[in-house]
């Protein structure tokens, strides 16, 4: 396999990050292994049921080659192998959850002070305690996540931000860097790539959780202000500590991208990681429309997701959609299916302006045999992002 220039075989530790004992290690690298081996071994199985017995099902009964994707769900599940993997897949969820909720729990005081004590000599944290989380984000513990990022147990809680940064890494297993960092970088890359002369005074990151991706923004435009805003107030207290730690200076808020508190055309650049497919399709259009706003002439707008449904094979569409019934994600299946032009069209954009691109990994271009490896998730697309967006 191609070597990276970036190491990822261990996370970067920072001062807000928790310690695991040898136990809680061992744990983690099982469950890290366990994720590999249902991706690499069990997994592929559900190809050869699909072509063995689910497609001469379909063409028995219809006439015709499989349709869509619901067709091909109805009858998988029926299928024992598929059922075995999909149990598995959602345990193994689970099973990373529990392996850093259990250092994090016996860290909890340690953590908290650390929180309370970072300073603002970079970074900065405003809260809203009356904010409102919305109801997409309440009504379930999104990807299985224990509390979701806004459940706090206790006063100035950085439970969450503690459990989903260390988590993120043995999920990815360890393919997103050692800041965790490889959308918003690639992201960064792509745009740097194609917009040569963009040269942003101020930039919004939507949905930012433990600012992962928000960093690489302001390393590559250094000139720039960069913010960050989110639901959540325990990822946003530990995004803040996190970025004071490491010498960045973001400047964090508790906020909903549906409506914020900035001024007409404050930004230049508007983006977001992995924040689409957790929101309602009435949220994005609400975000689109705010966005549009929240730009100034000329400025853009960039979302960074897995591949979406059009153009795939009809059996990687329906492995894909595994996320939108198992895995908490309810929204997952309709994100992928988005139109760029249409939204354009809809909170006017430039529909001329409108771009959609397979954003190579920042730290896995090349690795054409890591593309597909996960056939499920956020990182069915391990080894490109996909990129869509629009200027003002």
């Amino acid at each position: 396999m191609p070597q990276s220039n970036i190491d990822t075989s261990s996370q970067f530790k920072h001062d807000m990050l928790a310690d695991f004992d040898a136990d809680e290690f061992a744990r983690q690298e099982f469950v890290k292994s366990f994720k590999l081996h249902l991706a690499t071994t069990i997994s592929p199985g559900n190809k050869a049921v699909y072509e063995t017995k689910v497609v001469p099902q379909i063409k028995e009964e219809t006439g015709k080659e499989p349709q869509d994707r619901f067709q091909i769900k109805k009858k998988m599940e029926q299928q024992q192998p598929y059922q075995f993997w999909s149990s598995l897949q959602r345990s193994s969820q689970e099973m990373m959850w529990k392996s850093v909720q259990l250092p994090v729990e016996r860290q909890w005081k340690e953590l908290l002070d650390a929180s309370s004590e970072a300073s603002s000599d970079y970074s900065t944290l405003e809260l809203d305690p009356d904010l409102e989380i919305p109801k997409y984000h309440s009504a379930v513990d999104i990807h299985c996540m224990p509390g979701a990022y806004h459940t706090e147990q206790t006063e100035n809680d950085v439970a969450a931000g503690a459990i989903y940064d260390r988590a993120v890494y043995i999920y990815a297993m360890g393919r997103m860097g050692p800041y965790n960092d490889d959308i918003g970088a690639s992201t960064v890359a792509w745009l740097k790539t194609n917009f040569p002369d963009l040269k942003p005074k101020r930039i919004l990151d939507l949905g930012c959780s433990v600012g992962h991706s928000t960093v690489p923004y302001l390393d590559a435009y250094p000139d720039a202000e960069v913010y960050g805003i989110d639901v959540g107030a325990p990822v946003l207290r530990y995004a803040h500590a996190r970025a004071e730690s490491m010498g960045k200076k973001i400047h964090f808020s508790q906020q909903n991208a549906e409506k914020t508190n900035f001024p007409d055309g404050h930004f230049d650049l508007i983006v977001s990681h992995i924040l689409v497919h957790e929101t309602s399709k009435k949220a994005f259009k609400n975000i689109a429309k705010e966005c549009h706003r929240l730009l100034s002439k000329g400025g853009i707008m960039a979302h960074t997701e897995t591949p979406p449904y059009k153009d795939m094979p009809l059996f990687d569409e329906f492995m894909m959609d595994w996320d939108t019934y198992y895995n908490n994600e309810p929204f997952w299946g309709g994100s992928h299916l988005i139109e760029p032009k249409q939204v354009a069209e809809e909170f006017g954009f430039d529909v001329d302006s409108v771009f959609e691109a397979m954003a190579p990994s920042a730290f896995e271009a090349g690795e054409k045999d890591q593309t597909k490896l996960l056939q499920c998730g956020d990182f069915a697309g391990a080894g490109v992002w996909y990129v869509y967006g629009m200027q003002k």
